[in-house]
């Protein structure tokens, strides 16, 4: 009798005939809907960049303080610095007159 590609065109006539009233106000709610939607990809599209580029200033903003690290040397790890040494009971204070190093014994 009739097939299937028959009964979808007898559909779609038929839908065209009883709501041609209806088709162009249709149209212009989804020319709105399709205008929306495009607006906010773009919307969402420019958020994502933006904060892309902050992550990006955040990330070289940090470098600067990771440069600082000798070569060879993870970060954490105790680092030996080269200066007076100090003996258990000894203590060591700055002469502020002679911009010199000076130790006191404690007793």
């Amino acid at each position: 009798m009739f097939g299937l590609s028959e009964l979808a065109i007898i559909l779609i006539v038929l839908i065209a005939v009883l709501a041609a009233k209806k088709l162009p106000e249709l149209a212009r709610s989804a020319g709105k809907s399709a205008r929306i939607l495009k607006a906010e990809a773009r919307a969402a599209k420019a958020e994502a960049e933006a904060e892309a580029q902050e992550d990006e200033r955040r990330a070289q903003a940090q470098q600067p303080r990771q440069a600082h690290q000798p070569q060879g040397e993870q970060p954490g790890a105790p680092r030996v610095i080269r200066g007076e040494t100090v003996v258990k009971g000894e203590t060591v204070t700055r002469d502020a007159a002679a911009d010199g190093s000076r130790t006191q014994q404690q007793r």
